[in-house]
This record gives C-alpha cells, sequence and structure tokens, in this order.
C-alpha cells in the first residue's frame, strides 16, 4: 500500500507539471522504477504511458475549452505523430535509445538559453506561417517528434511548445494547448502497442490514472488562469529540471 500511495502522489505531480510545460515522465517513470522494481521494463513503461494519456487528454480538453487552438497546425502534426511514434517504438527494439542522450542535452540546453535571453518569447500569439508552409511544417513537426517521442520520449511536450512559440509564432498558453494533443497522439501509439503486448498493469495504472488527471486539471486551470508569464518561467524549470536528469545519465554511462 505505500507504494501505490507514493505513485499516486507521483501520478498527480507528473499530471500537474506535464499539463503546464511539458515533462511529467521526468517525475512518473522514475517513481515506476523506484516503487515497482521487480516489474520488467516493458510493463513499467505501459503502465506509465497509460496513466500519462488519460492526464494528457483531460488537459487537451481543458485547453479546448478556454483557448483557442489553431487546429490547421495542429491536427495535421496529430496525424503524423500518431503514425511515426509507433515507427519510433518499433526502431527502439533495433536500437539503444540511451544513444541520445548527449544530442537531447544539447538541444535542452540551447532551448533553456534562447527561452531565458528572449525575454518576449511566447508572450503574443502572432501566427507567421502562411497556409501551405504552416501545413508542411506542421506535418514535419509530427514526423521528427513523433518518432522521437516512441523511441525515446523525455522532453517531447517541452519540445512541441518550443517548436509551436518559435517557428509557429504560438503563445505559451496556445503552444501549451497544440501540445497535449499531440502529446495524446503519441502517447495512444505507445498505450496501443503496449497494450496489445499486455505489458500494462492495469491494477496500478488506473489508480495513478485518475491522480494523473487530477493534476493536469490543476495544471491546466492554473497555467490558464496564471497566463504566459507563469508558463514561460514554469517552462524554464522543468527544462532546467530535465537537463540536471540527463546530464546525470550522460555523466554516469
Amino acid at each position: 500500500m505505500p507504494a501505490e500511495i507514493s505513485l499516486c502522489f507521483f501520478a498527480f505531480l507528473a499530471g500537474f507539471i506535464d499539463s503546464v510545460a511539458g515533462g511529467g515522465g521526468l517525475i512518473q517513470l522514475p517513481a515506476l522504477f523506484i516503487f515497482l522494481p521487480g516489474l520488467p521494463v516493458a510493463m513499467l513503461l505501459g503502465t506509465n504511458k497509460f496513466a500519462s494519456i488519460c492526464g494528457t487528454s483531460i488537459a487537451a480538453v481543458q485547453y479546448a475549452r478556454h483557448i483557442k487552438i489553431n487546429w490547421a497546425a495542429t491536427f495535421p502534426a496529430t496525424a503524423s505523430a500518431l503514425l511515426f511514434s509507433f515507427l519510433g517504438a518499433r526502431v527502439v527494439t533495433l536500437l539503444d535509445p540511451g544513444i541520445m542522450r548527449p544530442l537531447v542535452l544539447v538541444m535542452l540546453i540551447g532551448i533553456a538559453a534562447y527561452t531565458f535571453l528572449r525575454k518576449d518569447f511566447g508572450s503574443l500569439h502572432v501566427p507567421k506561417l502562411g497556409s501551405v508552409k504552416q501545413l508542411s511544417v506542421s506535418i514535419a513537426t509530427g514526423m521528427v517528434i513523433g518518432f522521437y517521442d516512441g523511441f525515446f520520449g523525455p522532453g517531447t511536450g517541452s519540445f512541441l511548445i518550443f517548436v509551436f512559440i518559435g517557428i509557429f509564432g504560438f503563445s505559451f498558453l496556445a503552444a501549451s494547448a497544440s501540445s497535449k494533443v499531440i502529446n495524446f497522439a503519441t502517447n495512444l501509439s505507445a498505450v496501443l502497442y503496449f497494450g496489445f503486448t499486455h505489458n500494462i498493469l492495469f491494477k496500478i495504472a488506473i489508480l495513478m490514472a485518475v491522480f494523473n488527471i487530477l493534476g493536469a486539471i490543476a495544471g491546466t486551470k492554473l497555467a490558464i488562469l496564471k497566463g504566459n508569464r507563469f508558463v514561460r518561467i514554469f517552462f524554464l524549470f522543468i527544462v532546467s529540471a530535465m537537463i540536471v536528469r540527463l546530464g546525470y545519465d550522460v555523466l554516469m554511462r
């Protein structure tokens, strides 16, 4: 029972963090490894994804109710991400995803530095791509980040937010909303894969999903209430935490 209580706490925290700035996996997955050490890795990953997709779906709905989502930019990325996330999950069986750590670490440092130095980054919602270019960039975004999420995963939500602000010209709130929709698609691919291979511990996954949802509701409400400035600060904090975590992993390998 103590393990279940602890996992529920971390699921709530992960749902809260992920709904605002991405990076919930930084909290929830390590907790599963710590409190359920006897389970196979695939089952831990499947249980994590099941809980995550529940919180992500609620966050996406919450954002859609209060923030106008640019579906012309979001839907093509969602569709391509759904396909390429599955391809990434297949490739991970052939290659070691650990090779991605140094590259992801460098990209996260670059994102943190750029966001910190550009004080106006994400403060305004000013879409800057024409309809044709927006479609092609959206599909490419879904392909690249969808594949990455299926293959490796950490920081997917944060990468999506950065792309939607930096390339599409969205505000932090609008970027967070779009990222949740796409993140739902990438998680769906993983959940279907793990479900069909019987790698979800539903007894734990459903319990964690409830608390992940509660965290997602709390996080989206706070983000919408506090606005872009709050999301920007929270985003920088989460990206910094991921840099520390991945930096430790790289140095300890």
